[in-house]
This record gives structure tokens, C-alpha cells and sequence, in this order.
């Protein structure tokens, strides 16, 4: 595997953590639909989220959240409505971005920055 795949993977199974251990209920993990990849599905106090995960190694060149493209955005609005078609759900949606930085020199200490509704399928 590509050490860039096991870089993200890492940091999903990160994010998953730190999302449990803020109360949410994880749904699923890379739920596709067309040419979409929810990272994270999961649950809050009846509120769908769906998450994106952007992990490196390094802030040089910005942050791993200023990553999250308007296409990017524009496919996990499409697939959070197919998820919820698949499903039989109708509730809220919110889009939040889990940004993890894992520093090879310090690789047990990830810097993990979590912004709820940081993005809206309202604009």
C-alpha cells in the first residue's frame, strides 16, 4: 500500500477516535456512491454527519482542511442524499472536516483540528 494510503487511513481511524470520544455514533467509514467516498458517516444527538478527513504530514503548505475542494464539497453533498435515500432517513445534515497533522517527528502526537459545519449544502 502507498504510504500516502496508509497515511489516511491512519488519520480516518484517528478522527474515528476522537469523534467517539466526543459523543458521535460512527455509521459507516468510506461509504461510496458514484465517484464519491464519505470518509465518516456518523451520528449526534439525532444529526447525520458527514465527515471529511484530510491528514499529512506537515502544515507547509496550509492546513489539511483548506484542502476540502468546492468539487469535493459538491460530492459529499450528492452522496450524504444518496445516503440518505439508501437508507429511508430524512434528517439534518451537516458537513464537518476532521484535519489531522501527523508529524514524522512526532508521530504520537497527531495535531487534530475538528470543524463542525464547515461547510453547507446551503451555501
Amino acid at each position: 500500500m502507498a504510504e500516502h494510503n496508509q497515511l489516511g487511513e491512519h488519520g480516518e481511524a484517528l478522527a474515528c477516535t476522537h469523534l467517539e470520544e466526543l459523543g458521535y455514533r460512527i455509521l459507516e467509514r468510506n461509504w461510496r456512491y458514484d465517484r464519491a467516498e464519505i470518509d465518516i458517516i456518523a451520528e449526534k444527538e439525532g444529526l447525520l454527519v458527514v465527515v471529511e478527513v484530510k491528514t499529512r504530514n506537515t502544515e507547509f503548505f496550509g492546513r489539511p482542511a483548506e484542502f476540502v475542494s468546492e468539487r469535493k464539497q459538491e460530492l459529499l453533498m450528492k452522496a450524504a442524499e444518496a445516503y440518505l435515500e439508501s437508507e429511508g432517513l430524512q434528517s439534518e445534515v451537516r458537513f464537518d472536516i476532521v484535519g489531522i497533522v501527523i508529524d514524522p517527528a512526532w508521530p504520537d502526537r497527531p495535531g487534530i483540528r475538528h470543524i463542525p459545519g464547515a461547510f453547507s449544502a446551503f451555501g
